[in-house]
């Protein structure tokens, strides 16, 4: 891949804590990806270096491999909530499961 996605993650807090991912195409070139599974981005919950949920834990998925294109500036977003937090100061992760390479945003949040 000659080139990646740039990769942007937002955190909601609210009923449950919301996940916003976002990837884009920033370059003038089309990039293909390809999906290792059915669950397209993961998100992980951490305090410290702990991890305290993430979304694929105890989910089975579908083993397809599945291409995907950006085009130049195309951008694509996967969401997801923690249903259940409890009070602190955590990390997010987000990560695109891609065959590629590892695109992945973190942004640190408080419940």
């Amino acid at each position: 891949m000659d080139s990646m996605l740039d990769a942007a993650l937002e955190v909601t807090v609210g009923d449950g804590v919301h996940f916003t991912f976002t990837v884009t195409n920033p370059g003038d070139t089309p990039l293909e990806v390809t999906f290792r599974d059915a669950c397209r981005a993961d998100f992980a919950v951490y305090e410290d270096d702990t991890e305290m949920w993430r979304y694929s834990d105890g989910k089975a998925f579908a083993q397809v491999l599945t291409p995907a294109d950006f085009q130049p500036g195309e951008s694509a977003t996967f969401e997801e909530t923690w249903p259940d937090p409890t009070p602190g100061d955590y990390t997010a992760e987000a990560t695109l499961r891609v065959v590629e390479d590892e695109i992945s945003a973190r942004t640190p949040f408080s419940v």
